[in-house]
């Protein structure tokens, strides 16, 4: 499928500034802003599972509006055919992650410090906001792990905004949102605190400050926990069931001449 195909599919636009949300007259700092800004939200190792494959398709959609409309003569071409040369631009013979890296640098804490800051409080997530809570129907443990920054000390605005949308009729009301048990919203901010607590002793255990490779760091380390679980589980399922330990030492347990009674009468 070619670019614009692609577009439409997955941006509803054929328009490649109208992917970017920018104008035609766009320089060529704003074309790779917007492309940042957009790529950080579908980039494959950020999003959950469930939401990768779009994600990645999104992403290498992303990769090749940006490299059309960061190339002088590419651009031209398109803005005088609004048409693009697909033979030379081949979304799926690219690797968009390594292009991507090379235009940006790695991510800090600063950076998302900033990013925060400018996020909290927009239109981007009063948007955000809504879909989410359309899309699960007012839980706000859903609501509060897809909205970006919603902590559990955003939760009081988050919930006016809500609020305000519900009386203007811009959303349904939802009693799970307007009547949530207080035992679930308790659960939901232990989990957040244990998951903050958790993230601060892996830095401490790192020895980590806000620096450049702190946040690559803290997810490698978390990715190599899951794995060496993941390994001494197995190691325990085959110790259990056939494994080594088991061909070593077990022998299968005779039944009793009880057992083997009851056995045959059931049998009968």
């Amino acid at each position: 499928m070619d670019l614009l195909k692609l577009c439409e599919k997955y941006f509803n636009t054929t328009n490649l500034y109208e992917v970017l949300g920018i104008s035609e007259n766009a320089s060529e700092k704003e074309v790779k802003k917007a492309y940042h800004k957009l790529s950080l939200k579908v980039h494959p190792d950020r999003v959950k599972d469930d939401h990768k494959v779009e994600a990645t398709e999104k992403f290498k959609v992303l990769g090749g509006v940006h490299a059309i409309l960061n190339d002088k003569e590419k651009r031209r071409l398109y803005d005088t055919t609004k048409s693009v040369d697909d033979e030379n631009n081949v979304i799926e013979d690219r690797d968009w992650t390594v292009y991507w890296r090379l235009l940006f640098k790695k991510i800090t804490e600063e950076d998302i410090r900033a990013y925060e800051k400018e996020y909290i409080g927009s239109e981007e997530e009063r948007n955000d906001l809504k879909n989410a809570y359309l899309t699960c129907k007012g839980d706000m443990d859903y609501i509060v792990d897809q909205v970006q920054f919603a902590r559990s000390e955003h939760e009081p605005r988050l919930r006016g905004i809500l609020t305000e949308m519900i009386e203007q009729g811009e959303i349904p009301s939802y009693k799970i949102f307007t009547h949530e048990p207080a035992r679930k919203r308790q659960r939901r901010h232990a989990k957040e605190n244990r998951e903050a607590k958790e993230a601060e002793q892996l830095k401490a255990e790192l020895n980590l400050d806000a620096g450049e490779n702190s946040l690559e760091l803290m997810i490698q380390k978390k990715q190599e926990a899951r794995t060496k679980d993941m390994d001494s589980f197995l190691n325990n399922l085959a110790a259990k069931y056939g494994g080594e330990k088991a061909k070593k030492g077990s022998k299968r347990k005779m039944p009793s001449n009880k057992q083997e009674t009851g056995q045959k009468k059931r049998k009968k």
